[in-house]
């Protein structure tokens, strides 16, 4: 499975890679091979300072080893190695009307010292974060991740759209970081679903990505935008940082397995605003977006 999932994320990575290229239509991807001293590597690509994109990152990876301490005591596990593998991405565009979007889907194995497979999983997700909301925007994003989801499971799309509204929460603002998607985790065979059948669901989703997020940039990459608008954006950017730094799974276990610091930053927006007790006008486009934020709403 790890081998099959790998060569599925090496062409979900080429095929994302290449349709953003073609709508940027002036920055490229730069190719970063790297190696873990550890154990396994990764293949990360990053775009910078494009016409639509300012920054982004469609990254894979595979790592094994020895299980740190820290996600030894985090899992209840003793004497563990583990194998993980994925795809992550994060796009930061220029243009304020058109959404931040982060896409993640991973595959987890952990063994004994004989080798032997104890645990397996798969995970994953993606959503939208838009500056500005356009209602038809966050109902497209959310109505093709629920097909992508339903032909698994009728309850699927409303599970996963709720965690993933749990998951990406800044409690520390009471606020959403995005209009939400799908999240899910600790995917495992059971008796009522196979390895490979969740396999299929994830590469399913997977596949869905460029249809759910594409049409949302074509529609809003030449609007117009005023510079106190693009200040809006570099503010709210400032609440993406702070979930990714002090809520996410992910980045705290690439830095608690000793991943590439550099892959797993490269989340970050390059230009942000902290602005002290900033809070938008009164019934303003930004009040309404905060709105939505305070509370999620149904979308499909």
């Amino acid at each position: 499975m790890k081998d099959k999932f790998y060569n599925y994320i090496e062409g979900l990575q080429d095929r994302i890679t290449n349709k953003l290229e073609s709508i940027d239509g002036k920055a490229t991807f730069s190719q970063d091979i790297w190696e873990r001293k550890e154990g396994g590597g990764g293949r990360t690509r990053v775009i910078e300072n494009g016409s639509v994109f300012e920054k982004g990152g469609v990254n894979i990876s595979a790592v094994h080893g020895d299980l740190p301490e820290a996600m030894q005591n985090y899992f209840n596990v003793q004497d563990c190695d583990f194998f993980a593998c994925g795809i992550s991405l994060v796009l930061h565009p220029k243009n304020p009307m058109v959404p931040t979007v982060h896409a993640n889907f991973r595959y987890f194995e952990m063994y004994n010292r004989q080798g032997k497979i104890i645990d397996q999983w798969f995970g994953g997700g993606q959503d939208l974060t838009p500056y500005y909301l356009f209602e038809e925007d966050a109902k497209h994003f959310h109505e093709v991740s629920k097909k992508a989801c339903d032909p698994f499971g009728k309850n699927l799309y409303s599970d996963y759209k709720a965690n993933c509204d749990r998951y990406f929460w800044n409690s520390h603002r009471e606020e959403a970081r995005g209009v939400g998607g799908l999240f899910f985790d600790y995917l495992k065979p059971t008796s009522e679903r196979s390895l490979e059948q969740i396999f299929d669901f994830v590469t399913h989703t997977g596949d869905s990505f460029l249809d759910a997020y594409v049409p949302i940039v074509e529609k809003r990459k030449d609007l117009e935008y005023t510079q106190e608008q693009r200040d809006w954006q570099e503010v709210r950017r400032g609440r993406y940082v702070e979930f990714n730094l002090v809520h996410d799974k992910g980045t705290l276990f690439g830095l608690k397995t000793n991943g590439r610091i550099e892959s797993i930053l490269m989340s970050l927006p390059p230009h942000v605003q902290w602005q002290y007790n900033h809070h938008p006008e009164p019934g303003s486009e930004e009040e309404q977006l905060v709105n939505v934020l305070k509370e999620p709403r149904k979308w499909a």
